[in-house]
Order: C-alpha cells, then sequence, then structure tokens
C-alpha cells in the first residue's frame, strides 16, 4: 500500500531563491532512495511563494527512512526558517 504525503508550504517573500534551492537539493536526493516512488516539487504558477511537495513512498516505513537520512535532515535545518507555513496531509490508496 502507498504512502502519500502532501507539503502545502508558504515561504517567506525573500527566502523564495535560497529555499527553492534546498527543496530542489532534497527531492532529487529523495528520489533516489529505495522506497520513494515519486517526489514533486509544484510551484503556485501565481504566486511563487506557495509551494506544494506531492511524495509518494512504498508505505509509512519508507517515509520513515527518508526522514533520517542526512539530506533530509540538513532540508528541514535550513528550510524551516525561511517559511511562513508549513503543512502536512497524509494519504493512502483507498482499498
Amino acid at each position: 500500500m502507498s504512502f502519500v504525503l502532501a507539503v502545502n508550504i508558504r515561504i517567506k517573500p525573500e527566502n523564495v531563491d535560497a529555499f527553492m534551492k534546498g527543496v530542489l537539493e532534497n527531492a532529487g536526493s529523495a528520489r533516489k532512495e529505495p522506497g520513494c516512488r515519486q517526489f514533486e516539487v509544484l510551484v503556485d504558477p501565481q504566486e511563487r511563494t506557495k509551494v506544494m511537495l506531492f511524495e509518494v513512498y512504498d508505505d509509512e516505513s519508507a517515509f520513515e527512512a527518508h526522514q533520517q537520512t542526512p539530506h533530509f535532515k540538513r532540508y528541514m535545518a535550513e528550510a524551516v526558517p525561511l517559511l511562513a507555513s508549513r503543512e502536512r496531509s497524509i494519504w493512502k490508496q483507498a482499498k
């Protein structure tokens, strides 16, 4: 069963470029992880401070393993101070 995470992010306007650099590096590294099926960084075409991360993992264990990687820990430490808000939603495949 797939484990899906959607993260809605608002970046402080002065931090957009710095955030995008870090999030794209994190996404590229995550896509190479064995349990990661998909990792998309989506930007609102009307408002560049609004970003959504759409992540699909084999299961919750694969997502937990992702959270333990050095690149994820570095991303969180560097990215969170750049944000105005961050809201996570977890989704599971309907049976």
